[in-house]
């Protein structure tokens, strides 16, 4: 009977000690003191192919037209021909707690790397098909994935959010995974004391977007670090056509699409070899600054012309269909927008 209350006392211990180690894990990672792991976002301008940056022939004169005017595929990706082009996107700060993009920076595209890569792709790819979403939300959640908050501290909506675009294994990750088991049945509390760090708020249940945002985007520009750089310089893509980031606010970015003619083969296009663009769930970052880096989701008004249902082998910038997560339909198709 004694050995097995010691065994039992010995076990509460254990569990209650890897959650302390757990939550002061947490707490010094959501501020920043990546010490022996992996931030959550690691992508930055080291990752930008800088061989990349240049300026194509663009015929003199020529005005964008709207990328929406474009087929797309099933899985909403634009299939390209010869053209100029541009649309608003719907973006999202991955970098909490330093400025938003200003007219002065410059933005380039970069891999998505780090910790929680897979699940901050899927939450910006699935929020293009779940248009619904008030992104506002899908904000919220985005800064709760990068400063490891509790699940349980979110919002009823954050939360709901989350059961929309993420796999229930990527739920069960959110939620703490085996060790977030541990902490609520040793009846763990945070102490958090940063009043800079985003994880206090929701630790604290607080349910004002303004108060995140105060903390998240500051309003003071970004030192310009690069003069070399400007905003009309354009990033080139491996199949030969030209791309450009032009924020309006860390909420919203401009995306301009230049295709040459000799870029898009017609025989092949015929053929059913499309070529395709799709920037969902990519990353850009500032060049010449430390201005936010930004999450691509879908198109800020999503008007859907024409969908190629057949694409025999498509080519182009795009990314996998999403097969991870429980919704599969779209369920709108005007989205909600921040304000």
């Amino acid at each position: 009977m004694h050995q097995h209350l010691l065994r039992s006392l010995l076990l509460i211990v254990i569990l209650s000690s890897c959650a302390s180690t757990a939550h002061q894990k947490r707490a010094d990672t959501s501020r920043g003191n990546w010490i022996g792991t992996t931030p959550p976002v690691t992508s930055s301008f080291r990752d930008v192919d800088t061989t990349l940056i240049m300026q194509p022939d663009l015929p003199a004169g020529k005005s964008p037209v709207s990328l929406m005017d474009l087929p797309r595929t099933e899985e909403g990706a634009f299939v390209l021909s010869p053209g100029l082009y541009e649309a608003d996107f719907k973006t999202y700060c991955l970098q909490p707690g330093t400025p938003g993009p200003s007219p002065s920076d410059v933005y380039f595209q970069a891999p998505l790397g780090g910790a929680r890569k897979d699940m901050i792709q899927a939450i910006l790819f699935n929020s293009r098909k779940e248009s619904q979403l008030d992104q506002k939300n899908v904000q919220l959640l985005l800064w709760s994935v990068v400063s490891h908050s509790d699940f349980y501290k979110l919002s009823p909506e954050v939360q709901y959010t989350a059961t929309q675009l993420l796999s229930r294994k990527q739920l069960f990750e959110l939620q703490g995974g085996v060790l977030g088991v541990v902490k609520t049945v040793a009846r763990m509390v945070p102490t958090l004391n940063s009043q800079n760090d985003i994880g206090q708020l929701f630790d604290l249940s607080v349910r004002s977007y303004e108060a995140f945002e105060r903390l998240a985007v500051l309003n003071t520009p970004a030192p310009i670090l690069r003069t070399d750089l400007k905003q009309d310089q354009w990033y080139r893509q491996e199949e030969g056509y030209y791309v450009r980031y032009l924020p309006n606010n860390y909420k919203q970015t401009r995306i301009q699409v230049y295709v040459p003619d000799s870029v898009v083969d017609s025989a092949a296009y015929e053929s059913g070899n499309y070529l395709v663009f799709d920037p969902t769930s990519w990353v850009v970052v500032a060049a010449n600054s430390r201005a936010q880096r930004l999450g691509i989701g879908g198109p800020v008004l999503d008007i859907v012309r024409s969908v190629i249902r057949t694409i025999k082998s498509g080519k182009g910038s795009q990314h996998p269909k999403e097969t991870n997560k429980g919704n599969e339909a779209n369920k709108g198709n005007e989205p909600s927008t921040m304000q």
